[in-house]
């Protein structure tokens, strides 16, 4: 039994005795395999709303006598992350709130959410800003003249002791300005360059207008990636201009792009990583993601009819929690019997940018490694 637990059996639940067991805890509390989260407040009900797919979005609390003191614990299991908000329902209406006990946050851009984690998960150190690491630089690059029809821009991150007298490789990053923001992607290339871990290069950070239409096999986004960003970049800088250093990344929508450029131009990229894929398919009967998914529905089938061979390898991520789970296990075998060096790393975690970030350490030094890397492997 844990400590809420002990607490509510042993009585009585005077105001001050629930001050102290919250002055004591760190909240939502872990014990173990068990993690027990607790609101006060003098409301009608109380719900926990997480993101873990496998489980009842809906958890309710169970409030302590007549006090204002609610709980509920949940199993998670050792490494866990999980994202969540409270349900307060109070006078007839309810409202979400992040849980007013726990400061852990995680930003998205929709907002922001609670963060509840597991025994032994830790945040990477190598996502925080390395005083002996020297900053990379950023430009701004504008394309008035877009197969969109409108102007869009590109970042483009140089890596610190950038040169015009040697080559780099190059890596097109979908959402770039939201790996920068959500998932530290500048700081993370910042430290694992200057830990040799990763070779420097030249990363371009792409910025959508309407992703949800461009991004699923949109004609468009390919003609802009492949026909005007990345002839643009090898006319700017000192890029190796060959395939096996030309690499996609992106997360979600974004991974769907990345594959959908790779596969419209064969031999052009050599190199995937793709996170949480919204690879969704139907091998028969219609699909039940919403008419958004449609686009990508119709091109993961016709992707699945006549693969080819999109890149030679492909670092893929995903969390255990997410209901595109079973899509991107589907994906990773699929892409090995034509022949694609593939690795496919799952997290017990779900659908969000920290997921995405703490696992670019993995895909950026197995797809690009650094010489510590090729040392030791």
């Amino acid at each position: 039994m844990g400590a809420v637990h002990d607490f509510v059996a042993e009585g009585p639940h005077t105001r001050e005795g629930i001050d102290a067991l919250i002055e004591r805890h760190v909240w939502p509390l872990v014990e173990g395999r068990e993690v027990t989260f607790v609101y006060r407040g003098y409301v009608d009900r109380v719900f926990l709303r997480h993101f873990v797919y496998g489980l009842p979005s809906t958890v309710p609390f169970r409030r302590i006598g007549e006090t204002d003191l609610w709980f509920v614990t949940l199993e998670i299991p050792p490494g866990s992350r999980v994202e969540y908000k409270l349900e307060v329902v109070e006078g007839g209406g309810g409202r979400w709130v992040r849980d007013p006990l726990n400061p852990r946050m995680a930003h998205d851009p929709f907002g922001a959410n609670s963060v509840a984690v597991g025994e032994g998960y830790a945040t990477p150190e190598w996502i925080e800003p390395d005083p002996e690491a020297r900053a990379g630089s950023t430009e701004e690059l504008r394309f008035r003249d877009t197969p969109f029809g409108d102007e869009r821009h590109v970042t483009v991150y140089l890596p610190a002791r950038f040169r015009r007298s040697r080559r780099y490789p190059l890596l097109v990053v979908h959402d770039g300005g939201d790996y920068v923001k959500y998932a530290a992607l500048q700081t993370v290339l910042d430290n694992l360059i200057h830990r040799l871990e990763v070779v420097p290069m030249v990363v371009a950070l792409s910025h959508p207008g309407d992703r949800l239409v461009e991004y699923p096999d949109d004609p468009r986004h390919v003609a802009f990636v492949a026909d005007t960003v990345v002839p643009a970049l090898e006319q700017r800088y000192p890029l190796f201009g060959n395939p096996a250093n030309r690499c996609l990344m992106g997360a979600s929508f974004g991974a769907v792009a990345s594959l959908a450029t790779a596969w419209r131009r064969p031999g052009m990229f050599g190199k995937l990583l793709l996170q949480s894929g919204s690879f969704a398919f139907t091998d028969i009967g219609e699909h039940r993601r919403g008419p958004a998914f449609d686009p990508v529905v119709e091109f993961v089938n016709a992707f699945r009819a006549a693969p080819g061979r999109p890149a030679e390898r492909v670092f893929m991520s995903c969390g255990m929690y997410e209901s595109l789970i079973y899509e991107n296990r589907s994906m990773a075998p699929f892409l090995r019997g034509r022949g694609v060096d593939v690795r496919l790393v799952e997290s017990r975690d779900g659908h969000n940018w920290e997921n995405w970030r703490d696992r670019l350490r993995e895909g950026l030094s197995w797809l690009f490694p650094g010489h510590l890397w090729m040392v030791y492997e």
